[in-house]
């Protein structure tokens, strides 16, 4: 049992170390008597309901960060729990200590977790225009709010727990911190777009100078006996803890990483980091600081990346992202008291966040204008450092403990919290749209690409297994003295252990570093030159390695295709096959992030679903044997494509192709099929005497007459080419009902089933989109050009664009 009573504005609860037993109802007890039994009840409770707010909020483009605060808002006094009946029941003042420190608990290891993945080396190599918006922001934030406080608490009559508090609340408008700058980048999706390098680079920056001043004014405060001598004490063990973390405990971690050999980390390092996270919580307390100051150093000690970041992130992230941080900001919220706020100090506030609002963007745009940055992309990253989060609340939470302000002045800032990210969230997804950087109405294709210039190929790469297709097909391309191949290769690494993603070129990464970020980096990259050298003079390579979140992946694969002009891009399928024909692995992660690229790629686009373990595929690179490809042509732009790709594979000597074109009966004279016929002359015109290309037509009923057909046809190729889209036909009822993968079309979708037994690889290909629609040829006309009577690959670039834009 616990007893609570009321002295002055404190409260004193007294436990019954007998409580801790069993109180079950079979018994005749009160489970929520039993402190442990309370905290399963109350963690239960709001996180049910945060995430039931969270998925209702989402639905309306809002941060996770508002929905989480609500879910505590929603049981404190402001709502449900000014019912005293309600409140005391489910929430009661003898639980409060044991909730309170749970979240502590956890807010300690998220800001560990976040600290690990920032890496501080990166702050010397900033960029001069980050590290002036980062300045420029810091001091702007400072002087002007700061300033504006004092001014209204000279000649504002006010009561005395705000003008005590005022200048705190101006000086928190200061904080840019880069923990919540970028868990609303993470959930916009943009971390990987420039803004969002741009806007962590400059939030990093800003978040030390932020950090830093946080820590000398919380240890002038802790010093209330004014002594200089006890203030210079304080500052010297900050000093002497940050020289102890640098100098001693980030070696000693890194020791103890490399001791058991091969850079391997074992459970014994990780539970002793675990220890140091505590210990250095409790050196924060002991020399006068925030308990959090510790964890934060010691995680900005820690190596980012793998091997240490990764095994920490693997064992925390889970439970302190998705359970632990929730818990500390619906406790907040259950803290939180709208109704103690008056209506003079809710507008003297608003006065001070609404003026540090545009003084934050007009930080940014001054600098942005010196470095010649788009207007409306200093305006976005304005937006953005003014992102609050976890960070502020957790200030916001320490200077209520300490007194610094009251309860109403808490309510004013976790209200502004709440409004700031209401407004920012639907604001920017309104005004920036990072998909429009790939919108072009220049024709990247092959069929638009005349064939005495150089293909330009993009191939994406998972890991070593993906290699041997890619390099068939590449080889298979047939680079020659008159059609050279420009190969970008880009390493898709999943981003674990860091907070920023990465975009590096391999050729200037030494292999050391690049084999420490990514252990498949420098295999793919020494196979791809060994692919150029092959072929020198003929081939050229460049590859990159983007790591990052499969989420926001596809901003690195669309920005890199569009710089470097690609003609297509190979995307891996996100399936993986066994020996047995069974499918090994399925990463859903990858797969949407293909749709993602399909949907805003500048260029064409091949999904490659490799079937080469069930039976390797000769290899035109080392052995120069035969490879056989079969183009399944049902009609459509993505058909042509497919076409024009393979008219150009059979060019190899090496290369067998086999047009197979599926005519549906009783449709002789439509247009459609007139049209496409004209298309396959051109190839068979163009490709007259080459013995290795060959058409067939089969005539179907139905879709199932041409299941039949494929599935005799199938295994004597090596390589299937099929288009995604195609135009509506009977041939297709009842088969997209029963599609799985929706990024490979009705076809593709069919070949790449588990069902479908076949040792064939396939290649779905989707022709360029421009402007959000996909490129389709006009009814009433040829498929080239009437003042023109070339074939269609020969139609220069900007001859294409004058004519046959949408």
């Amino acid at each position: 049992m616990a007893a609570a009573s009321e002295i002055g504005n404190k409260s004193m609860v007294c436990q019954d170390p007998h409580s801790f037993g069993h109180l079950d109802i079979w018994k005749g007890g009160n489970p929520l008597e039993s402190p442990s039994c309370l905290l399963y009840m109350q963690v239960s409770l709001m996180t049910m309901v945060t995430q039931f707010m969270d998925a209702c909020l989402k639905s309306l483009g809002q941060s996770s960060i508002v929905s989480q605060i609500m879910g505590g808002v929603l049981f404190g006094p402001s709502m449900l729990g000014n019912k005293k009946i309600l409140g005391l029941a489910l929430f009661p003042t003898k639980g409060a200590v044991v909730l309170d420190t749970v979240s502590l608990f956890g807010l300690m290891f998220f800001f560990f977790i976040w600290c690990v993945k920032m890496d501080i080396a990166t702050l010397m190599k900033t960029e001069k225009v980050a590290i002036t918006l980062g300045i420029s922001v810091f001091a702007f934030t400072l002087i002007i709010p700061t300033g504006l406080a004092f001014l209204m608490m000279k000649y504002i009559a006010m009561d005395g727990s705000l003008a005590k508090a005022l200048p705190f609340l101006a000086m928190s408008q200061t904080l840019t911190v880069f923990i919540s700058i970028a868990v609303l980048l993470t959930d916009l999706k943009v971390l990987n777009t420039d803004i969002g390098r741009l806007t962590m680079s400059a939030a990093m920056f800003a978040d030390v100078a932020g950090f830093i001043l946080t820590v000398i004014l919380f240890a002038i405060l802790q010093d209330q006996s004014g002594s200089f001598v006890r203030l210079a004490c304080i500052l010297l063990s900050i000093v002497g803890v940050w020289l102890l973390v640098i100098f001693v405990m980030r070696p000693t971690i890194i020791w103890m990483v490399k001791h058991p050999g091969r850079g391997s980390v074992n459970e014994i390092c990780l539970v002793c980091i675990f220890l140091l996270v505590l210990l250095s919580a409790f050196v924060s307390e002991l020399i006068g600081q925030h308990f959090i100051m510790g964890p934060i150093l010691l995680g900005l000690a820690v190596p980012e990346g793998p091997p240490i970041g990764t095994a920490l992130m693997s064992k925390l992230e889970t439970i302190c992202t998705a359970f632990l941080y929730p818990i500390f900001l619906a406790v907040n919220g259950l803290q939180t008291d709208f109704f103690k706020i008056d209506k003079q100090s809710l507008w003297i506030v608003c006065v001070i966040l609404i003026v540090a609002f545009f003084v934050k963007i007009g930080a940014v745009m001054l600098p942005g204008y010196y470095y010649n940055l788009p207007l409306k992309q200093c305006f976005v990253i304005g937006l953005f450092l003014n992102g609050r989060g976890i960070a502020e609340l957790a200030t916001y939470n320490m200077w209520k403990r300490g007194k610094l302000i009251s309860e109403q002045e808490f309510a004013l800032m976790v209200a502004s919290i709440i409004v700031v990210n209401c407004i920012l969230v639907p604001l920017i997804r309104y005004i920036y749209d990072p998909s429009e950087l790939y919108q072009t109405g220049k024709r990247c294709t092959i069929q638009h690409t005349r064939r005495d210039l150089e293909l330009r190929v993009m191939v994406c790469i998972h890991n070593n297994e993906n290699l041997p297709m890619i390099l068939n097909l590449l080889e298979a391309s047939y680079a020659s003295r008159e059609s050279r191949i420009e190969v970008t290769a880009l390493v898709l690494v999943e981003l674990q252990g860091r907070a920023r993603p990465i975009l590096f070129a391999n050729q200037e990464q030494p292999h050391d570093e690049m084999r420490s970020m990514s252990c498949n980096a420098s295999h793919i990259d020494n196979a791809l030159r060994q692919y150029a050298q092959q072929n020198e003079g003929y081939v050229s390579v460049q590859s990159f390695t983007s790591i990052s979140t499969f989420e926001t992946m596809y901003d690195d694969i669309c920005k890199i295709s569009l710089d470097t002009g690609s003609n297509i891009l190979i995307l891996p399928f996100h399936k993986r096959w066994e020996i047995d024909a069974t499918v090994e692995i399925s990463h859903r992660t990858i797969q949407t992030m293909n749709i993602e690229v399909l949907e805003r790629a500048p260029c064409s686009v091949g999904i490659l679903v490799d079937r080469g373990i069930l039976s390797p595929s000769p290899s035109l690179l080392m052995a120069r044997a035969a490879f056989y490809v079969a183009v399944f042509f049902i009609g459509g732009q993505d058909d042509a494509e497919t076409l024009a790709y393979a008219s150009r594979m059979v060019r190899h000597e090496c290369v067998y192709v086999t047009v197979v074109r599926f005519l549906l009966f009783g449709q002789e004279n439509s247009k459609d099929r007139k049209r496409d016929s004209d298309l396959i002359d051109e190839y068979r015109y163009y490709n007259a005497g080459n013995q290795r290309f060959e058409l067939m037509n089969e005539v179907v009923k139905n879709g199932i007459e041409m299941s039949t057909c494929i599935r005799r046809l199938i295994d004597y190729f090596d390589l299937v080419m099929v288009g995604r889209e195609h135009p509506d036909s009977v041939i297709f009822q009842g088969h997209d009902q029963w599609s799985e993968c929706q990024e490979l079309g009705v076809i593709g979708d069919m070949l790449a089933s588990p069902d479908f037994v076949t040792k064939a690889s396939l290649l779905v290909v989707q022709q360029q989109k421009i402007r959000g629609t996909l490129v389709k040829h006009n009814v009433n006309a040829n498929p080239v050009p009437n003042h023109r009577d070339q074939l269609v690959y020969d139609i220069p670039n900007d001859t294409v664009d004058k004519y046959d834009r949408v």
